[in-house]
């Protein structure tokens, strides 16, 4: 079956042409009456606020979005855990993709992960197999609401990033990965990780 980013991609670089991807989702929604602080992946369930979600997908859309992504940034059980939301990963990330694919029809759904908001061992308390193991559950349940891609963003520790690209692969072997840091002023990431070790690093995974 053909995956619509990489034809996408395809596409782009034959005709030497930009993708154009959506905006930021949670500032949309924060317009739309979310309050600071509480989780934007649960409207994605909720009867009163799910044509709210769907709204902000329309709008990039519209604007002529040829990728947008899903309303599950903060969809790892780590991130959930903060709301007592854990349990239920899988329904809220299904959930997230599946409205955003109704809306984009034949244009590219990203399932959008997020960083866990853990510290690795040994700053930390976070193991590895454990961050697999969440970014795992979060991909699957992207991969059922219908993602052509998982889109691993913002990250700033490099096993961080290792881990969500196992997870996702053991989720949905078939789909492609995008994966991003976030570099600061100085040109390191949070954890001290340059530009080009990044490079490096990634191009490995």
């Amino acid at each position: 079956m053909t995956n619509r980013f990489l034809t996408l991609l395809e596409h782009a670089r034959r005709d030497g042409v930009p993708i154009i991807i959506d905006g930021a989702m949670g500032t949309q929604l924060m317009e739309a009456g979310l309050l600071f602080g509480d989780p934007p992946e649960q409207w994605n369930v909720l009867p009163d606020k799910r044509d709210k979600v769907r709204a902000v997908y329309r709008g990039y859309l519209d604007a002529g979005s040829q990728v947008i992504l899903t309303n599950t940034f903060g969809g790892n059980p780590f991130r959930l855990k903060m709301h007592n939301l854990q349990a239920r990963t899988f329904e809220l990330n299904a959930a997230g993709a599946a409205i955003a694919r109704e809306e984009a029809a034949d244009r590219v759904v990203a399932g959008d992960i997020g960083p866990s908001g853990e510290i690795f061992e040994p700053m930390g308390t976070l193991t590895y197999a454990a961050a697999v193991e969440g970014f795992r559950a979060q991909a699957e349940g992207l991969a059922a609401g219908g993602v052509d891609v998982f889109w691993i963003e913002t990250m700033s520790d490099l096993r961080e990033v290792q881990a969500a690209v196992e997870g996702a692969r053991l989720a949905a072997p078939h789909l492609p990965i995008v994966a991003t840091m976030t570099f600061d002023t100085r040109g390191f990431t949070m954890m001290g990780v340059s530009p080009a070790q990044a490079v490096e690093e990634l191009s490995k995974l």
